[in-house]
């Protein structure tokens, strides 16, 4: 069984920057597709970005060139290092997995919420002007 803790997450001012991470436990055997979703009041959650099982990334347009997900294999950690935050980044955020396949391919809907079966339990992100 795999299981998702996250830390990090809290309140910082438009312009500035946080590190959320998820450490992951239990194994697949075939490899693990991840990724950030976030969810503001009122509105659906959302992909943020995904990091594949070869360790390539992807991200949503909306963060593409402040938002850098990375990995540390030696902790089983991700991490999501967020700058030049603005008040539309403000939301629960949260952290997914997904077995890739048998041939190491991930879900072909990488920002799908129905994409990935295990959630990591969600830190919330306050960006205030």
């Amino acid at each position: 069984q795999v299981q998702l803790v996250q830390s990090g997450g809290g309140s910082v001012q438009a312009g500035g920057s946080l590190t959320l991470s998820c450490e992951v436990s239990g194994y697949i055997d075939s490899g693990i597709c991840m990724a950030w979703f976030r969810q503001a009041p009122g509105k659906e959650r959302e992909g943020v970005g995904v990091l594949d099982s070869d360790g390539s990334t992807d991200y949503v347009q909306s963060v593409e060139g402040r938002f850098t997900i990375s990995k540390d294999k030696g902790r089983n950690t991700m991490y999501l290092h967020m700058r030049s935050l603005n008040l539309e980044d403000t939301g629960m955020y949260f952290c997914a997995a997904a077995p890739a396949s048998r041939v190491g391919l991930c879900p072909i809907d990488r920002m799908g919420v129905g994409s990935y079966r295990f959630w990591g339990q969600g830190t919330q992100v306050t960006v205030s002007s």
